[in-house]
């Protein structure tokens, strides 16, 4: 996209605007033996005491040598939600601006523009659950700012075709989000491998769903130098807590045991893909990128009561567009996938 202007799609007030200066952003030389007097911190050493860094340097960096991004192009955020709420918050004028998004697809989309008093276009995916590029395009104005992609796509599970995403990415007028929440268990290449060749780009990950990390709430959002740097003008100062940053910075050393969670779960989603197409009641399982599989059922709200009764609990998709009682099945640990089936099989 030649004739890209980032500095178009920011919001007047936010051009303008002086980011609060904290304590921690305005000291960032080395702590050791330092006395701090300068944040008004409770000086009683039980592990919290202290405002944890504001820029989450330990944590970028580690991500950084693990998705192979620098930390200057990494934002995080209290879960993927806040990273969202951000980007509404910079590039979208309340009442005048309008996103682009795809049902079915993540509601948090939806709910924040509201939030934040922003119309939401819907284009609706085709019933392969692939992107309807030629409608986005007629449907797009001068005032879309954001185009949300989540690929692999929740509920549908499919990855999103790559051509499409490129096209969109050349073509459409604003910037595009693209939700990366369940990349790592999908075959598909991450498109943070091309993240220097489109300056529209925003990618969003987490660490809620691979690195098994939910509770902690870290969402992880990449872009172009300028794009976080115009984020982190608004984040709040301490967003990330110290325990968070704890916490994932044990995970991410630990790369060898998420390796085999995730493969262990790819295995799983196997056997429960597999064992899902011989339930009669079922019509039809979707190829899924993610942790979790779609199926269609005969009556979902008649299913999915039947299954809380026997003590489990999945996930009832049917008043989602396209998802006409459609059941969404979390891939679990093992003796939780065999007792779904179990119980699958003796309704």
């Amino acid at each position: 996209m030649e004739s890209f202007n980032l500095n178009n799609l920011v919001r007047d007030n936010i051009k303008s605007l002086k980011p609060y200066s904290s304590a921690r952003d305005e000291f960032s030389g080395v702590p050791a033996d330092m006395v701090f007097l300068d944040a008004n911190e409770n000086p009683f050493e039980n592990g919290v005491n202290r405002y944890p860094d504001p820029q989450q340097r330990s944590v970028k960096s580690l991500l950084g040598e693990i998705k192979g991004i620098k930390s200057e192009n990494i934002l995080l955020g209290n879960g993927s939600d806040e990273v969202l709420d951000l980007i509404f918050r910079v590039f979208c004028e309340p009442k005048i601006d309008n996103v682009i998004t795809l049902p079915p697809t993540y509601g948090m989309y939806e709910v924040l523009a509201n939030t934040n008093d922003i119309e939401v276009k819907k284009v609706y995916l085709k019933l392969d659950f692939q992107i309807d590029v030629d409608q986005i395009l007629v449907q797009q104005n001068d005032r879309s700012k954001l185009l949300f992609l989540c690929s692999p796509n929740n509920p549908s599970g499919n990855h999103l075709n790559n051509k499409d995403i490129e096209r969109l990415l050349n073509y459409f007028n604003g910037l595009v989000v693209l939700d990366e929440a369940y990349i790592d268990f999908s075959e598909q290449e991450s498109w943070l491998t091309r993240l220097e060749e489109f300056p529209n780009l925003i990618v969003t990950q987490t660490l809620s769903k691979a690195y098994g990390m939910a509770g902690i709430r870290l969402g992880v959002c990449y872009a172009s130098s300028d794009i976080i740097s115009i984020l982190n003008q608004i984040k709040p100062p301490y967003n990330v807590n110290e325990l968070t940053q704890k916490k994932a910075i044990e995970r991410l050393i630990n790369k060898e045991a998420v390796q085999t969670e995730i493969d262990t779960i790819l295995r799983e989603r196997g056997t429960l893909t597999h064992a899902l197409t011989e339930i009669p009641f079922i019509s039809k399982v979707y190829h899924s990128d993610a942790n979790f599989v779609l199926a269609k059922v005969d009556d979902a709200s008649k299913r999915y009561n039947q299954l809380i009764e026997k003590g489990i609990v999945v996930r009832n998709r049917t008043t989602q567009p396209l998802c006409e009682n459609c059941l969404r099945f979390t891939v679990g640990a093992q003796d939780e996938n065999k007792k779904l089936i179990d119980a699958l099989k003796q309704l």
